[in-house]
């Protein structure tokens, strides 16, 4: 495997990450509305992009080591190693894929740290809901009138003030 190859599968590589970050945006906007009805099909389609992923970064992997020995690098190069050693405009194609690669990687990350925590608090939601309705032991966490949270306060009841 050459150069090209390398840089084909980082192209694919690349792709993939692009489709995740959709897959989770679609997963977000669905955690958004609170219709759940549909986001085991989002988490499912998220799962299967990185699936995909997985089986690109081990070709990636076969075709950067055989890389590697054609530019007389040590094994398991990073992408920066071929960046800075490869001849011609490979360099700076590898250099490209590797920053679009690590800025794909933080929109990923952020989008993923905020599904889970929409998730963690519809969690939260749905479990001070069944305390609420005595449905499960434990308590519900509060808030106090300073908006701090405040947990341990036994069963929460609603009032009505027209009472």
């Amino acid at each position: 495997m050459g150069l090209s190859d390398v840089s084909n599968i980082l192209w694919r590589e690349r792709q993939l990450m692009e489709l995740l970050l959709f897959k989770l945006e679609e997963e977000h906007l669905v955690l958004a509305s609170g219709r759940e009805r549909w986001l085991h099909h989002a988490t499912r389609e998220v799962e299967t992009v990185l699936a995909e992923i997985k089986r690109v970064e081990l070709d990636r992997s076969v075709a950067v080591e055989a890389a590697a020995q054609e530019l007389g690098l040590g094994s398991a190069p990073t992408l920066k190693d071929l960046a800075e050693h490869a001849t011609g405009p490979w360099g700076r194609i590898f250099g490209e894929h590797r920053t679009a690669l690590l800025e794909l990687a933080s929109e990923v990350d952020a989008m993923a740290g905020a599904n889970r925590e929409l998730l963690a608090r519809g969690e939260q939601a749905a479990r001070e809901a069944l305390v609420t309705l005595g449905e499960v032991d434990g308590s519900a966490t509060t808030y106090t009138p300073n908006g701090f949270s405040r947990e341990g306060i036994g069963r929460v009841g609603l009032v009505n003030e027209a009472i």
